[in-house]
């Protein structure tokens, strides 16, 4: 049953949502509404992601606080670089942060944090995941940045998805 539908909330959903797009349940449209919803389930099994499991509760709630304080900050400085852009203290720069963290779903969420918060953006993962190149729009201290995703993001990441 699992191979015939290895997502069966998803397999409804497509289910589902074939059906009102097309504005019919004519017998036509329920079988190709059935082939959809189980035909990309199974094509796609390879691209979801491993199973989750939430360790600490508590460093998740830590981790959202900090990085909406951290969005917060960086909206600011990203403001105050736009209305004066001639008063920009430090050059842009990319940064390699040697990586620590191993799990795909916590360097998913490490890929999130950093594509919302403005002035960062992920630019490179390494093929063996060790090392991220980050690109920092005001970088004035290269240990600084590295430091920063080290110990905001990527430890509590570890505590949630790896201990």
């Amino acid at each position: 049953m699992k191979r015939l539908f290895p997502a069966p909330l998803l397999s409804v959903a497509l289910f589902v949502l074939w059906l009102m797009l097309n504005r019919s349940v004519s017998a036509g449209q329920i079988v190709l509404a059935a082939f959809v919803a189980v035909a990309i389930p199974v094509l796609t099994r390879g691209l979801r992601p491993l199973p989750v499991r939430i360790r600490r509760p508590g460093t998740v709630l830590r981790l959202v606080f900090a990085v909406l304080a951290d969005s917060v900050v960086s909206n600011l400085r990203l403001l105050r670089l736009l209305a004066w852009p001639s008063n920009r203290p430090h050059p842009p720069g990319f940064v390699q942060i040697p990586l620590d963290l191993r799990d795909p779903n916590a360097l998913a969420v490490l890929a999130m944090i950093v594509c919302i918060t403005p002035g960062t953006s992920w630019a490179e993962l390494s093929l063996d995941r060790s090392i991220l190149m980050l690109h920092v729009l005001e970088l004035d201290d290269k240990q600084a940045a590295i430091d920063h995703v080290k110990t905001r993001y990527e430890r509590p990441l570890m505590e949630i998805f790896e201990s």
